[in-house]
């Protein structure tokens, strides 16, 4: 069989497909830096925490206390009041992006499966990170196992971190989902260890099984770093096909009547629970959260997901 068969594309990824995603992660318009918001591609971010230089913000009326040297003399002569230029100070934000390539994202029902969708993502996130100069690294976990590469200012440490994602997506074929939990376990405070402080992490997965225990180790990362989580979901997951179907897992298989109304609304019901759910859970905790599928080309998702917190500004 040839490796072609063995792995179809929009199944599996490999590694010169995401390295086309650098194509991609060139063509945004993204935030600019000035903008206190958690944005996964927008590489150097205003802070209040001490740093290298400082970045413009905004011009606003004097007030007593203002440094007089930063007086704009222009804006005051313009306006006939005395006008002041405020700065943040500008400190790199190395960037961890967390993956999943588990047996939960090795499904789809349209145009990709979850995990390519994913593993597109973070390619594009990395991409945009390195070109903006900022340190970047990644963590890949699956059923049975994970693998770090820590944040570094090189395209060859990207390089391993897509060949880290390419080997555990294609190892989901033969994965066993069983060992999920204690995987997960041990991936958080692995990350937690990395990013001290200053981080921004982004964790891409579908959040399908994280238990509170779970849910409450990342926010405790939130504590000191900037986090966004990014939900990638299918269509089916959320919108039951009109038809009979054979739904099955590693051990059951049984017929589900997609034409039955109650079955179908409380399918619905329980997707729309659990999501809604867990983004309230991390609204507690200021933790931004957004949504891509597998049935839209990404690079339209991302356009119009950047494009919302843009016109916000």
């Amino acid at each position: 069989m040839s490796k072609k068969e063995e792995y179809p594309e929009n199944v599996f990824v490999s590694l010169q497909h995401l390295l086309k995603q650098e194509h991609t992660a060139q063509s945004f318009a993204l935030l600019s830096r000035k903008h206190k918001v958690n944005s996964i591609l927008s590489g150097k971010h205003a802070s209040k925490l001490r740093g290298r230089g400082l970045d413009f913000e905004e011009v606003r009326n004097y007030v007593k206390g203002d440094d007089i040297r930063n007086i704009d003399w222009k804006v005051t002569a313009r306006t006939q009041k005395t006008h002041t230029r405020v700065y943040t100070e500008e400190k790199e934000k190395p960037v961890l992006i967390v993956v999943d390539q588990s047996k939960s994202m090795f499904f789809g029902s349209v145009l990709k499966t979850k995990a390519v969708v994913a593993a597109e993502l973070a390619a594009i996130a990395a991409f945009r990170v390195f070109k903006e100069g900022d340190r970047v690294g990644g963590v890949v976990f699956a059923d049975e196992g994970f693998d770090v590469v820590a944040p570094k200012r090189s395209r060859k440490n990207i390089i391993h971190f897509l060949e880290n994602i390419e080997n555990r997506n294609r190892a989901l074929k033969d994965s066993k989902a069983e060992a999920y939990e204690e995987t997960l376990n041990a991936v958080i405070p692995r990350v937690r260890n990395i990013v001290t402080h200053d981080y921004l992490v982004v964790i891409i997965s579908d959040f399908l099984r994280y238990s509170p225990t779970v849910i409450k180790a990342i926010a405790g990362i939130s504590m000191h770093n900037d986090l966004i989580l990014a939900k990638v979901t299918d269509p089916m997951e959320y919108a039951m096909p009109n038809t009979k179907f054979v739904a099955s897992n590693q051990t059951h298989q049984i017929v589900v009547d997609g034409k039955n109304k109650k079955i179908k609304d409380a399918f619905i019901q329980g997707f729309e629970g659990d999501f809604y759910a867990f983004q309230s859970e991390m609204k507690k905790y200021q933790i931004p959260i957004f949504n891509v599928d597998t049935a839209t080309p990404l690079d339209l998702q991302l356009k119009e997901v950047f494009g919302k917190m843009n016109a916000k500004k």
